[in-house]
């Protein structure tokens, strides 16, 4: 006769995925620290922002001051930049063109992000909208960005607002499109068709889980929507179609001392290089926000 065992009953294994400590996926203060790149443009544009706000404490002189006396002169302790053709300070002006740029980049790339969105979201979930939505975006696109924006402040007087508008106009298609076709991936989701099922309208469907899951690429287009903004309005500016001569902004000193290019370089040379280094930052920081973003970039710390 044996005798009985006792039933152990078996441990089971433990999982590693279970045991294995999650580490917490990096946000955008993650991505500045790993990417020096996103570091400086975010530092960049933090101090653009700085120059844009406190312009009239920074500069030496007015920046519409003309003093015949002082015509391009060198850069001095008065005069950081030095003066142009109408003995205005360069310094100062090259500040208050922050202000311009900043204004119609952010003021664009949220015009054009909201209206481009709503747009994309009908289009791409309302079929019957879709058609009339698309063929009038295509006809806007039709026609390069600079010349639609040229005719658009012809039509009206020059000022920053007009500019802005104009921009706007050119540049909603591009977000349309994008997030339409975000839309018509994202209805053929399973949890859109159970929303349906549910008993959901078009509205809360798009609000609880179209709109969530299409934020991120809206929001890295319009990062390159606001950089293209400052490069549009600085070419407007430069060709005498946009922000009048009254408001200092960078494609104007640009215009203004192209006369003068081989004289005075400077005149030219330092607000395209503001003007580079902002559209570098904005678009620099659109990269790491896609990385950000992106949960198939995303990679552990």
């Amino acid at each position: 006769m044996t005798s009985a065992r006792a039933f152990v009953p078996p441990v089971a294994a433990p999982l590693p995925e279970i045991l294995e400590e999650r580490r917490p996926r990096p946000g955008l203060t993650g991505l500045a620290l790993r990417h020096l790149s996103v570091t400086i443009g975010l530092v960049c544009l933090f101090v653009l922002l700085f120059i844009a706000i406190c312009a009239p404490w920074l500069g030496t002189t007015d920046p519409l001051a003309i003093n015949p006396g002082m015509r391009t002169r060198p850069p001095s302790w008065v005069h950081f930049f030095g003066t142009d053709a109408l003995g205005r300070d360069l310094w100062s002006r090259v500040l208050y063109g922050t202000r311009v740029s900043l204004t119609v980049g952010f003021c664009v790339a949220a015009l054009a992000t909201v209206i481009g969105a709503i747009l994309g979201m009908v289009s791409g979930y309302v079929r019957v909208a879709d058609g009339i939505i698309m063929r009038l975006m295509d006809a806007v696109m039709s026609i390069p960005s600079i010349l639609l924006a040229i005719a658009l402040v012809a039509l009206t007087r020059p000022s920053v607002l007009n500019v802005i508008i104009a921009i706007t106009v050119a540049e909603v298609p591009r977000v349309a499109r994008l997030v339409r076709s975000v839309v018509l991936t994202l209805r053929e989701q399973a949890y859109v068709e159970a929303g349906i099922v549910s008993g959901s309208n078009a509205s809360q469907i798009i609000h609880r889980h179209i709109l969530p899951n299409a934020l991120a690429p809206i929001i890295v287009q319009a990062t390159y929507i606001c950089a293209s903004a400052m490069i549009i309005e600085a070419t407007l500016s430069f060709i005498g179609a946009g922000t009048p001569a009254s408001v200092p902004s960078w494609g104007n000193i640009m215009a203004e001392g192209r006369a003068l290019w081989q004289v005075k370089p400077l005149i030219v040379l330092i607000p395209a290089a503001f003007l580079s280094m902002t559209v570098l930052a904005v678009n620099v920081v659109g990269d790491g926000l896609r990385d950000a973003l992106d949960s198939r970039l995303i990679k552990d710390i």
